[in-house]
């Protein structure tokens, strides 16, 4: 008997091994016979339409079949969204009906990607994938296919069209993990990089064949895995860059030490970062992909390309003066720069929307900086060759300056009424809110840093500061209690359901933390360039607030 277990369990392993060596050949062999890009493109020529860019609503709407609220767990999902062209990403929560209907509406710039995600599903489903353009609705029923296995089966729009595309999107993102962990030189990385791609595009073609895709979705999928190939190739540099430098304090004061000065230079050198100029960055079909925000930030921000931005620009102590020619010189240096690391000799559709969201970023600035807005916007406007990313810039000036109130009231919605009962608890004050995380180091780190700052906040019958975070459940973690306890035992704190964190996420229209928002004592909330953004010049900044308001 124990020889037949035995023999049993060699042959398990043995069919174990070769599955694996099969594998292994299989997946060298097909990086090996990969296609380029320029060969999959033209193999599935697709046409991109004449209103790819253009502003509407988009609608989604559809039921869930057999739908009960506790026997799947939630009553809403949520969908991290970011629409390009405005300042800062926000939250989309879609609430589910007792039967199972539910709709969204929200306002687009461009075609979307994205998912609703369900927080706490107890069933076999927890998101519905979708793809539309502005002014479309998407119809989706939700079904179950077998035993715990759902499916989304799109009746209308572009979701329609493009639905075997979304239904495997995540056999194409898998290629990527290589990049996820990487641990080791920027050589070696660039290695595990080109690998990478090629096994993107010999996955991208056996995919495509194996599910029909058609040529709009073959065109989209690659667009999308260049997207995450450049967030994810840049999220790996970081990374080794990271490892690269020793932080330690010493006498209250923070030094930085370089631990390899050679492989830093690497780091500031254009050419180690060549992997990312097998992107087309002039691809309009980027926009479609929930990756691309983070990619325009990797490039905008990448240490090569920030380094020769802000050269002859920055003072002794690290800071730029606020003033015409220092702007106008960072402009000019940061195209420079920009092309150099693309790979290009003009401004791409993302070269031009990083200026888009520089101005974006700078534009309060501007505006409150004598003749700035007046003397910079136009140059600005000037890289902007795209008449729709240049229209956009116009729209977002515009809107801005017509917000002439220093404070707007709040809507009528449910999620609001917990700021209204916070002005009540504390009639006749500011309201400071800290909007944080347990999961979020920088938040952390902002409310430890400021611990000391905080002890005469509570002295004060003017502004009350508050602290709300998401937690699974409204009672808190363990761990949530013991860092409030330990941080912010003398402070107002609020724990919120995740979902219940979302719904202010959308109220105030974020979705990054920490975020900081400032409410008037008659519950207005205050204008972004006024509002106070942190502790470190709390007392100014609330004062130079209430002299505003008078």
């Amino acid at each position: 008997m124990k020889q037949t277990l035995f023999t049993a369990l060699l042959a398990l392993v043995a069919v174990v091994v070769v599955k694996k060596v099969v594998t292994f050949v299989s997946d060298k062999i097909e990086v090996m016979n990969a296609p380029t890009m320029q060969e999959i493109v033209e193999a599935n020529p697709w046409t991109v339409p004449a209103d790819w860019f253009k502003t509407d609503t988009i609608t989604i709407k559809g039921r869930i079949e057999d739908y009960d609220a506790e026997h799947f767990g939630f009553t809403s999902m949520a969908c991290y969204y970011n629409d390009l062209f405005e300042k800062d990403n926000t939250v989309l929560v879609l609430d589910i009906a007792d039967d199972g209907t539910f709709c969204k509406k929200f306002l687009a710039s461009h075609p979307v990607s994205n998912s609703f995600i369900a927080d706490g599903s107890k069933v076999g489903f927890n998101s519905i994938r979708f793809f539309a353009r502005p002014g479309e609705t998407i119809d989706v029923t939700v079904r179950k296919v077998m035993f715990d296995f759902y499916e989304c089966v799109y009746n209308s729009g572009s979701s329609r069209d493009v639905e075997r595309w979304l239904r495997t999107k995540r056999k194409l993102e898998g290629v990527m993990k290589p990049l996820w962990k990487f641990d080791g030189t920027f050589d070696e990385a660039n290695e595990v990089a080109d690998e990478v791609w090629q096994r993107a595009m010999a996955r991208l073609q056996k995919v495509s064949r194996s599910e029909d895709y058609t040529p709009m979705e073959v065109q989209l999928a690659m667009a999308d895995l260049q997207a995450k190939f450049g967030m994810d190739y840049i999220g790996c540099v970081v990374r080794i860059a990271n490892g690269l430098v020793k932080h330690e304090q010493r006498d209250s004061v923070w030094y930085t030490e370089i631990l390899d000065s050679e492989e830093w230079k690497k780091y500031l050198d254009y050419e180690t970062y060549a992997p990312m100029r097998r992107i087309d960055y002039d691809n309009p079909l980027l926009f479609a992909s929930s990756s691309y925000d983070l990619l325009q930030n990797r490039v905008q921000y990448a240490k090569p390309v920030r380094e020769d931005m802000y050269k002859g620009i920055l003072s002794e102590e690290g800071g730029m003066v606020v003033n015409y020619e220092n702007y106008s010189k960072k402009l000019a240096n940061g195209l420079t720069a920009m092309r150099k690391f693309m790979g290009t000799d003009r401004e791409n559709l993302t070269a031009q929307m990083c200026v888009y969201q520089e101005m974006a970023q700078e534009f309060d600035t501007w505006r409150n900086t004598g003749d700035l807005l007046d003397r910079l916007f136009p140059q600005y406007l000037d890289a902007l060759k795209t008449p729709y990313i240049r229209q956009k810039a116009e729209q977002f000036r515009d809107r801005r300056l017509v917000q002439t109130e220093l404070a707007t009231p709040l809507p009528d919605i449910p999620a609001a009424e917990l700021i209204r009962n916070l002005n009540a608890k504390f009639p006749g004050r500011f309201l400071v809110i800290d909007f944080w995380g347990m999961s979020c180091g920088p938040c952390r780190a902002a409310i430890q840093a400021s611990k000391d700052l905080r002890t005469e906040v509570p002295k004060r019958d003017d502004v009350k500061l508050v602290f709300i975070a998401g937690e699974r459940t409204a009672d808190g973690s363990e761990a949530y209690h013991n860092y409030v306890n330990e941080w912010l035992a003398d402070e107002e704190t609020i724990c919120l359901t995740n979902r219940d964190f979302d719904r202010l996420r959308e109220l105030f229209q974020f979705n990054g933390i920490p975020h900081y928002e400032t409410i008037t004592p008659d519950g207005r909330r205050v204008r972004e360039d006024l509002r106070i953004h942190g502790y470190d010049d709390f007392d100014y900044e609330i004062m130079q607030l209430m002299e505003r308001m008078k």
